[in-house]
């Protein structure tokens, strides 16, 4: 699985998607809210269902998001550590630093320079 180009860049990309996709929805969200401030003013003695309905399945989307960048967060460490390009000096606590310092970002760079820069280099890596 580690060395599969389908799972790379599915790791890779799909934090940062999911991220913009993430706050577009967010926009939406605040959006119709604005939207339906009179019809929300109006119905103040009945319970607030549809803002709770908005915010209950962001707070799932949210929860898929934060699995799926530990996930990624694993897999690239795990990949960086077995990569043997990277057993000299300290480019692997480099490249470990920035996983998890700078999160989607550092693993979509590591697979551009790391993993599809040398993919005809090492056989070992795809």
């Amino acid at each position: 699985m580690l060395h599969n180009k389908y799972w790379q860049a599915f790791f890779a990309l799909s934090p940062i998607i999911i991220l913009f996709i993430m706050m577009l929805g967010y926009f939406i969200f605040i959006f119709s809210i604005l939207n339906n401030i009179p019809e929300l003013e109006q119905a103040h003695d009945k319970p607030p269902e549809l803002i709770l309905e908005w915010i209950g399945s962001f707070m799932i989307v949210i929860f898929l998001v934060v699995l799926l960048s530990v996930a990624s967060l694993v897999f690239y460490i795990v990949h960086a550590v077995q990569n043997p390009n990277l057993k000299e000096g300290y480019t692997l606590l480099l490249w470990i630093l920035l996983f998890i310092f700078v999160g989607g970002l550092g693993e979509l760079i590591y697979w551009l320079v790391e993993i599809v820069s040398k993919r005809g280099e090492n056989k070992q890596l795809e």
